[in-house]
């Protein structure tokens, strides 16, 4: 049977620790011990996710985003990690990590629009390269439609919300960068996008790129962040075949749309 130490480390494989920021907190967070039959894969672990994990009779999740992030001062039954230890079920999060990992965040949000010669940027955590020429509004659209269709249904309003400022210039080379990542504007300039593509970018970080002829499009953070969980999934399924992987169904963006 599987172990707990065996998914981490299949998982240190996919995305390894040595990749995380100094600041983050990636790994085996919440160890409940036991053999591993079923894991599920998401992005955030929130109570419906552990839910949805009891529920399916999963004994560990894989999340993107860390259940534990600052210092834990007390902890209760409102609180996830006292959620997963009373269902019993680990969880292993790979952050920064993934994000600037082989085949991690920003690589499937790379392939998503067919990106071409793929370079690092950003402390190698973004990817940057060549897609076929396309227009900002046209680029802004796609990014809504294909991101929709590898994110959860919410049950009210539309999948994704997609703002975007528009330079003046066809989008021949992209930046992408998953979440929040408006402020790595300069980045994205520095290696010659025509645009970047992210999760978040606020106010000032549009009216800046406007400025310095940077094209900006911001698709939301969870939308541009799951669909790694299938990637995750189907990883952690051809290291261990014998480990059954579900991706969540139940891991929806936070936000209602209008």
């Amino acid at each position: 049977m599987i172990t707990v130490n065996q998914v981490y480390e299949a998982m240190q494989a996919i995305a390894p620790l040595e990749l995380a920021e100094h600041w983050d907190n990636p790994g085996l967070l919440v160890d409940c011990g036991g053999q591993m039959h079923r894991v599920l894969a998401a992005l955030d672990i929130t109570p419906e996710v552990v839910a949805e994990a009891a529920a399916k009779q999963c004994e560990m999740i894989v999340s993107h985003h860390p259940v534990i992030f600052d210092p834990l001062k007390k902890i209760g039954p409102q609180d996830v990690p006292f959620q997963l230890v009373q269902a019993g079920i680990s969880a292993i999060c790979m952050h920064t990590n993934l994000d600037a990992a082989e085949g991690g965040v920003n690589e499937v949000l790379a392939g998503i629009f067919d990106m071409k010669n793929m370079e690092t940027f950003a402390e190698g955590c973004g990817r940057v390269g060549a897609i076929e020429e396309i227009a900002v509004p046209k680029l802004a659209r796609k990014a809504q439609q294909e991101l929709a269709a590898r994110c959860n249904q919410p049950k009210n309003g539309p999948a994704v919300q997609v703002k975007f400022v528009d330079a003046g210039k066809p989008v021949k080379r992209l930046a992408v960068i998953s979440g929040a990542g408006g402020s790595l504007f300069a980045d994205a300039i520095a290696m010659g996008a025509d645009c970047l593509l992210t999760g978040e970018a606020n106010h000032h970080h549009a009216i800046d790129a406007k400025r310095l002829g940077l094209s900006l499009i911001a698709a939301g953070h969870y939308a541009t962040e799951f669909p790694v969980t299938a990637a995750v999934a189907a990883k952690l399924r051809a290291a261990l075949p014998e480990l059954e992987v579900l991706v969540s169904t139940e891991n929806r963006d936070p936000y209602t749309y209008l």
